[in-house]
């Protein structure tokens, strides 16, 4: 009999994640991809007091950079880094980044990573980006007028839908709440726009199931944060949180016809036990939410309930700030937008801002934990990335 040994990884020990930033959304712009990302760079060095020869790690995700990476940026913003990471993963790069920067820390082959994500968005930037997506979206998908992820997406929708038993109600309660929550961010683009129940019920349908509000609005903006020893936090005197742990993986259940799962179902167990804590002991999550039936899987695959029980847990749950299951609490991009891969980011820019205290919205009281997860990379059926991150606040 062959058994099965899974090593769980090394801890994060002594790392530290400081310097929430997020580089204010716009709805569209003539500025370059680079131009967002150098904006997030300085603010990076603002904030932490670092001078930008002392960041020798740069981890970068973007969709609109053309085809400059993160080595030909070193050259744009005048930097020698010992240590980069090229990141276009998407709804997944946020964690990715975290991991990848964390270990680099760890091992001392970089002391200060600065993560980055940004995105411009001009005219025809979105068409010609889900376009030309991926090999799946350009030949398999794209010439029998299917472009873009609202398809793939309502297909999943419908498919969850009829076998779980939820209504366009429950996932109704996600976008409301966090429309709710992002009344008070003065980055979300359409957090001055209430949204009631009604008003997403009767929206336009743009790809049966999904209607209007359940689909992200493109826009131009970028998020980052900091990487670095949790003595090097200290010494600077930044505000900061410590990685209590991380799981990735990539093109889990492959062998599922619809995807009803992520790759979090394999690795949350793995996740919990290296963080010491359970679902219970979160203080807010911050979810990918580029569809809301994403957001009920990562519910379920994080361990919050069992599969297929999001929408009763929907259900008996409030998801705003001030609720007992506080969820986006900054109105995630349902309500801020999608900055391209900065959307990505965004989940973990929260999350550290929640537990550090330096939001841009509301503050959930007393938050100290919080989990970020990730989502990323669309092909013809499903997303391929997915991964998530436990902070907590140090005081």
């Amino acid at each position: 009999m062959v058994v099965a040994v899974v090593i769980a990884p090394f801890a994060y020990g002594g790392v530290a994640v400081a310097c929430p930033v997020t580089v204010p959304y716009q709805r569209t712009s003539d500025r370059q991809a680079h131009w967002f990302i150098g904006r997030a760079l300085k603010a990076l060095v603002d904030a932490s007091g670092i001078d930008k020869s002392g960041i020798d790690g740069l981890a970068v995700s973007s969709f609109t950079l053309g085809s400059d990476t993160t080595v030909a940026l070193t050259e744009h913003f005048d930097m020698s880094p010992r240590w980069i990471e090229w990141l276009p993963t998407g709804g997944a790069s946020g964690v990715m980044a975290l991991r990848r920067a964390a270990r680099a820390v760890q091992c001392g082959d970089a002391e200060v990573v600065a993560c980055i994500a940004g995105d411009t968005s001009g005219t025809g930037d979105f068409a010609a980006l889900v376009r030309d997506f991926s090999r799946f979206s350009s030949q398999a998908t794209y010439p029998f007028g299917a472009a873009g992820p609202n398809g793939v997406f309502a297909l999943i929708t419908d498919h969850y839908m009829r076998r779980f038993g939820a209504t366009r109600e429950d996932f109704g309660r996600i976008a409301v709440a966090q429309r709710a929550n992002a009344a008070a961010n003065p980055n979300a683009l359409l957090g001055h726009k209430p949204l009631t129940m009604e008003t997403y019920l009767g929206a336009a349908p743009v790809a049966e199931p999904l209607h209007l509000f359940d689909c992200v609005m493109p826009c131009a903006g970028g998020e980052a944060f900091l990487v670095m020893s949790e003595d090097r936090a200290r010494r600077q005197g930044l505000r900061h949180a410590r990685l209590a742990g991380a799981i990735e993986r990539h093109n889990a259940w492959f062998e599922d016809p619809v995807a009803t799962r992520g790759g979090w179902a394999s690795d949350a167990p793995m996740l919990w036990e290296q963080a010491g804590m359970a679902p219970a002991d979160m203080d807010c999550l911050q979810t990918y939410d580029d569809y809301p039936v994403i957001v009920a899987m990562q519910i379920e695959d994080l361990g919050f309930c069992a599969k297929g029980e999001a929408a009763a847990f929907l259900r008996a749950h409030d998801l705003t700030v001030d609720g007992d299951f506080p969820q986006n609490t900054s109105g995630g991009q349902l309500s801020c937008g999608q900055a391209g891969a900065a959307g990505g980011f965004l989940p973990v820019v929260e999350a550290l801002r929640q537990v550090t205290g330096q939001t841009l919205g509301r503050q959930v009281q007393g938050a100290r934990t919080a989990l970020a997860s990730g989502y990323g990379m669309v092909t013809y059926d499903r997303c391929l990335a997915t991964g998530a991150v436990v902070l907590e606040g140090v005081s």
